[in-house]
């Protein structure tokens, strides 16, 4: 659990934290003391919602803070207010529901996060003491921590292997069973476009696939594109559009953050994690614009352009999970820049040909303050990525609608499985907000927690 957050304990001292609504402001003013009241005054604090403001006791010294929640309260309320408070203990005061407390928890955590594996400083200690323990805040964001550190690792230090030891040390930490598959042997069981993709690097191609629950649970796999490096192939990228390429694995890092939460919460569900671990390099025996290429599930691609390779690794992935028809699929992929341009770093892209799917997942983010957008898998697009010498192209032509084509080449994989989304995310935060500092982020992954289990409520 993030060390900002402590579960209280015996007479710990704790500064309190007072959230109260702006309409009751007033109210509250009125059982404080005057030194209080003036001190607001004086300091022209407004009661609006997203304000804060420390407060002064009868000797001057900091006696707690006042926030002002939205309604209801949202955790990057708390979030917001993690930065303005001086160093110290601090805890809710007051009457506060579980679910608020909970919000204040997990946002107060994921402002405090700070990625300082290479740079290394003082921290300033803002710890918030939760009655009765952190409970679920606490293990979404140990979660979101390890995806946003996924992300910030550069590609030096997080390649293929990196990756599957990172899924081994958060599958030994829950009796979860891994199982890779490596270089040539993926040829061997069947994954040709994996082996594509990843063949020009010194850093093997690998196939992650972690396992665990209950066998006779509800099938729930996640499908992750781990890339990570993306020099876009023989169809170089500019160099500018490399620069955040190591963070072309933030799909792998969501799903396997993901998975992370729903065992520590003891889901239940049989969970399956595939990871396409790859890096596309350029080299001798790089896959070029012109091949073609089978796919474990016998259709063949036409390379229209080297640098969609996520959509490749994520085909065999998809073709293996599919043969299962799992009660709930769901992959994640920076898969389009087509994805940002219409929705922006913030909003992920959903797609899914399941309505009750689509519905559940749309109120999921909301309920998890981690909101998402659908997107059509628009039929007559699928024209765009025909190919006139194999099944299907990876680009096609034109540039148009591009993250609807890359869904819609991604369905033709999944046949049986009903209940399947495709989710195109950023995995980056470009500007820090609170509770958001800037660079990796697990994306989603508070939408898809809150889907899981109210899909599966019912099924312990």
């Amino acid at each position: 659990m993030p060390d900002c957050l402590i579960e209280t304990a015996g007479d710990r001292p704790a500064l309190p934290l007072h959230c109260v609504p702006a309409a009751d402001v007033d109210a509250w003013l009125e059982d404080q003391p005057a030194g209080v009241r003036a001190w607001l005054d004086s300091t022209g604090f407004k009661a609006k919602p997203g304000r804060s403001a420390v407060l002064p006791g009868p000797d001057g010294a900091l006696a707690g803070a006042l926030i002002i929640p939205d309604e209801p309260p949202s955790l990057w309320d708390f979030a917001g207010l993690h930065s303005g408070l001086p160093p110290g203990d601090w805890t809710l005061a007051g009457e506060i529901d579980g679910e608020t407390r909970q919000r204040a928890a997990l946002g107060f955590a994921l402002a405090a996060y700070r990625f300082d594996r290479y740079k290394q400083g003082e921290r300033e200690a803002r710890r918030l003491l939760v009655e009765g323990g952190a409970g679920e805040a606490g293990i979404l964001a140990d979660a979101i921590y390890l995806g946003r550190d996924l992300v910030n690792t550069p590609a030096n230090d997080m390649g293929p292997a990196d990756l599957e030891g990172a899924a081994r040390t958060v599958a030994d930490s829950y009796g979860a069973a891994v199982r890779t598959i490596e270089g040539d042997a993926l040829l061997d069981e069947n994954f040709p476009a994996v082996h594509a993709v990843g063949r020009a690097s010194d850093r093997a191609p690998r196939v992650i696939d972690l396992t665990w629950g209950d066998a006779a649970a509800p099938k729930l796999t996640l499908v992750g594109k781990g890339v990570c490096f993306d020099t876009g192939g023989l169809d170089l990228k500019p160099s500018s559009a490399m620069l955040l390429m190591k963070k072309d694995m933030g799909g792998a890092a969501a799903t396997l953050a993901t998975a992370k939460a729903v065992m520590a919460l003891g889901l239940p569900v049989r969970l399956r994690l595939l990871i396409g671990a790859v890096e596309n390099s350029v080299g001798g025996n790089a896959f070029r614009p012109g091949d073609i290429i089978r796919t474990r599930k016998g259709l063949s691609v036409e390379i229209g352009n080297t640098d969609a390779e996520g959509r490749l690794v994520l085909a065999d992935l998809l073709a293996l999970a599919d043969q299962e028809k799992p009660d709930l699929m769901i992959d994640c992929a920076t898969l389009t820049g087509a994805a940002r341009v219409a929705l922006g770093a913030e909003l992920p892209a959903m797609f899914t040909p399941d309505d009750r799917l689509a519905a559940d997942l749309l109120d999921a983010g909301t309920a998890a303050e981690d909101p998402l957008w659908r997107l059509p898998l628009f039929k007559p697009y699928r024209e765009i990525i025909d190919s006139p010498v194999a099944d299907i192209n990876n680009a096609g032509a034109g540039g148009m609608a591009g993250a609807i084509t890359a869904a819609l080449f991604l369905q033709d994989f999944v046949t049986e499985t009903s209940a399947w989304a495709h989710l195109d995310i950023y995995g980056w935060n470009p500007s820090a907000k609170p509770g958001r500092p800037k660079g990796g982020e697990a994306t989603a992954l508070r939408a898809l927690v809150r889907l899981i289990q109210t899909r599966f409520a019912n099924s312990a």
